[in-house]
């Protein structure tokens, strides 16, 4: 994406604030306004004032002087609050933007970009885009028109020396035009690298207590300073080329004016020149290198911000899941039908399904069962569509899944996966969460009760407004399960899935869970994934898998009768048990 693209994307965020926008716009023209008004100030009070010593100049000139300085400085308060909130906006609008991008991106998303990665997009990125959407354009707008107020200034005073200054003008844009191209190379590394130094910061707070035990506090001060180093080095780098170009045109700017000079010194020693007007001449010149230098170094800036911009929209850009179904399903049975179905992740080269065709009744409990790997858990995100299907199909009350919105697929779907999810929050708003949000006191404490949960919960110092903690942190690993549990209870979908629900829970907590779930599951379909056969016995059907495919399927009975692969799970599962 080219850089006018890129900034004039940018722009269209400013174009709900245009209105504070063109207030800041229009007072940044009249500061620059005021830049040519001292030395044009200065040429009458030295030629009139102090020379031919005319007392109404010297009484003018300084009050004059103070009312530009007054317009100058309301004009600056005026541009610098509108800009604030402009910019303050631009953010504000680009990082919801990025979060509800987030949102609504695949599964397959973020299995394949790390949390670091994208926090450090919607934080640091952000940030930058910042400079580049508002703070550049106002350096931009203001020194440009400073720098052609004193130009057109020194032309009226002498039109043949400042004609010099665009001897340097070809020399200047070549250098910048070289020096953007570097710049934004550089700080896309420099994004990378921040982002890398993210993620792994990212992990080592989730994982402190792995990190401890293991002995890794060394390896991660090495990780954490080769990121801190890339970053460090990708900074200098971006640093020191701006600094030789903002060098270079400085010099030639110095150049310049020291031409300049010498030759309005030479035709003020022929009186082809005033003193006010060589004084004046001088001050203006003088007055440049200032709006100079901020425009040599708003480039620095403004690339920072494009290549921050361009890690944006790259994320704004990312596709949604899919999300085209237009059927709807009044009212649920709850049957299941998967018909040759096959599916591989991206970073497989085999399918995690093949091939495999299963029919749930509805209202009936069967239970997933194999060795780790199977594509026990893969079957059931699938159900709901965290991930697409490769072929075949998954029907649902005999509709196609794909034909069904989102939003109603996963309304008639209730899931407890194995790694438990908690917010920050209280254990109320954990349990009803989202749009259940508004649930009743009364229906939150039985869907707690049925899980077993109320136990501990009116032990806690503010029972269900009591705090948990990120991730559910003061919680025991069993508490925070069946937190999860009373969360799918209380949603009371036709359609539950749990993943190793009851692999945290102690053995009476176990039996207490499988009987709310025995209670449950009345009428409803329930797809049970579990190492723990023992939880699955009293299952409806067991669906034994291998390697993606069906190899058994039966009551535990049965299966058991068999002699085959469940019955061989079981006894391996039993010796390690007694064991």
């Amino acid at each position: 994406m080219t850089s006018s693209t890129l900034y004039l994307r940018l722009l269209r965020y400013v174009k709900p604030h245009r209105r504070l926008f063109s207030i800041a716009i229009i007072s940044m023209i009249i500061m620059a306004l005021t830049e040519p008004a001292l030395p044009a100030l200065l040429q009458p009070l030295l030629d009139e004032g102090f020379v031919q010593q005319n007392p109404d100049i010297i009484r003018l000139i300084p009050l004059l002087l103070l009312l530009v300085m007054l317009i100058k400085g309301v004009a600056m308060i005026i541009s610098t609050t509108c800009l604030a909130k402009v910019a303050t906006h631009v953010v504000t609008d680009l990082r919801q933007a990025m979060f509800e991008k987030i949102l609504s991106l695949p599964t397959t998303a973020f299995d394949n970009t790390s949390s670091g990665v994208l926090l450090s997009k919607v934080t640091y990125d952000v940030s930058r885009v910042m400079a580049a959407s508002t703070e550049s354009l106002v350096v931009i707008t203001r020194d440009s028109l400073t720098v052609l107020g004193l130009l057109a200034w020194m032309f009226y005073l002498n039109w043949r020396l400042t004609l010099i200054v665009f001897l340097v003008a070809p020399v200047v844009v070549v250098t910048m035009r070289v020096v953007s191209k570097r710049l934004r190379g550089m700080n896309i590394s420099t994004q990378d690298a921040m982002g890398n130094m993210t993620r792994i910061l990212e992990e080592t707070i989730s994982g402190h207590k792995l990190v401890k035990i293991f002995g890794g506090q060394q390896y991660e001060k090495n990780r954490f300073s080769g990121s801190c180093h890339a970053v460090l080095e990708a900074t200098v780098k971006s640093q020191t080329t701006s600094a030789v170009s903002i060098a270079i045109v400085q010099m030639l700017t110095a150049f310049v004016l020291a031409l300049i000079i010498y030759i309005a010194a030479q035709e003020a020693q022929a009186n082809s020149i005033t003193v006010g007007g060589f004084v004046s001449l001088f001050t203006a010149m003088g007055m440049m290198f200032t709006p100079i230098k901020h425009l040599t170094k708003v480039n620095e800036q403004l690339q920072q911000g494009l290549a921050a911009a361009q890690s944006i929209f790259a994320l704004i850009d990312q596709d949604s899941e899919q999300d085209n179904g237009k059927q709807t399903l009044p009212q649920l049975v709850g049957e299941i039908d998967f018909k040759q179905l096959t599916f591989a992740y991206h970073t497989e080269s085999h399918p995690a399904i093949y091939d495999l065709s299963l029919t749930i009744r509805a209202g009936e409990t069967i239970a997933l069962v194999g060795a780790s790997g199977s594509g026990k858990t893969t079957l059931a995100n699938l159900i709901p569509r965290f991930y697409s299907v490769t072929q075949g199909q998954i029907l649902l009350d005999g509709v196609n899944i794909n034909e069904l919105p989102l939003s109603i697929l996963r309304e008639k779907i209730a899931l407890v996966s194995q790694e438990v999810v908690l917010f920050n929050d209280t254990v109320a708003a954990n349990i009803a969460y989202g749009a259940m949000a508004n649930t009743p006191r009364e229906k939150i404490i039985a869907a707690a009760k049925a899980a077993h949960a109320m136990e501990f919960i009116e032990q806690m110092p503010n029972g269900l407004e009591t705090i948990i903690g990120e991730r559910g942190v003061k919680l025991s690993g069993g508490q925070r399960q069946r937190l999860a549990i009373a969360r799918a209870l209380l949603k009371d979908a036709p359609i539950l899935i749990f993943d190793e629900a009851t692999s945290a829970l102690d053995t009476q907590s176990e039996r207490h869970v499988q009987d709310s779930l025995d209670y449950l599951k009345r009428g409803r379909t329930m797809i049970i994934i579990a190492h723990r056969l023992s939880t699955i016995a009293q299952a409806d059907r067991i669906i034994v898998m291998d390697k993606g495919k069906i190899v058994e399927i039966g009551t535990h009975t049965q299966l058991l009768g068999q002699q085959g692969t469940y019955a061989n799970l079981y006894r391996v599962q039993e010796q390690v048990e007694s064991a």
